[in-house]
């Protein structure tokens, strides 16, 4: 099957005097390097992540705890700081 591949200048450059110094054509070369990599699933490139912040795996059972309370709590206290300073500016 003929089909047309967008290799960038210095990959293109790279195999060709790859199959040259092989004596071979530049689709033999092609073609069995694209064989390989079909057979061999450990090479197989991940999907980008839509975030670059770390992924974070779970080990074993982990409880996440329930921090509503803890923050409820914060907020209130701010509330309380930020009534108390205005109070001081009057």
């Amino acid at each position: 099957m003929r089909t047309t591949l967008d290799l960038p200048d210095a990959v293109f450059r790279k195999a060709k005097a790859k199959a040259a110094l092989e004596g071979i054509s530049l689709k033999a070369l092609l073609t069995h390097y694209v064989s390989r990599g079909l057979e061999d699933s450990s090479h197989t490139p991940r999907p980008k992540r839509r975030s670059e912040l770390p992924v974070i795996r779970r080990k074993g059972d982990i409880t996440i705890p329930d921090l509503t309370a803890q923050l409820q709590s914060t907020f209130e206290e701010e509330e309380d700081l930020a009534k108390l300073m205005r109070s001081f500016r009057r």
